[in-house]
């Protein structure tokens, strides 16, 4: 058994959700993340509060089977693309 962590947009959710059940993956775990784009410089960081760019994810966990891994990240990252390579992590 594996754990399948995927960090994605929350437009992007729906989708990837969607794409999960009707290849048969259920027990799906959702949670609402921030996370940081990047960091603020060292001058910035004496008059600001915030760590860097804030923007909203959703975190995706799911559990199965050894040798379904590579279906279910190929499914993720297809449905849950959005743009630029930062869009996204899949972590198993």
């Amino acid at each position: 058994m594996k754990q399948i962590t995927a960090f994605i947009h929350h437009v992007r959710s729906a989708d990837v959700i969607d794409a999960l059940r009707e290849a048969g993956y259920k027990n799906i775990s959702l949670l609402d993340i921030k996370g940081t784009l990047k960091p603020l410089g060292e001058q910035e960081l004496a008059y600001s509060a915030e760590a860097g760019v804030v923007i909203s994810e959703v975190q995706l966990s799911l559990v199965c089977d050894d040798n379904q891994v590579d279906e279910v990240t190929a499914i993720i990252r297809k449905t849950g693309k959005i743009g630029p390579n930062i869009s996204g992590w899949v972590y198993v």
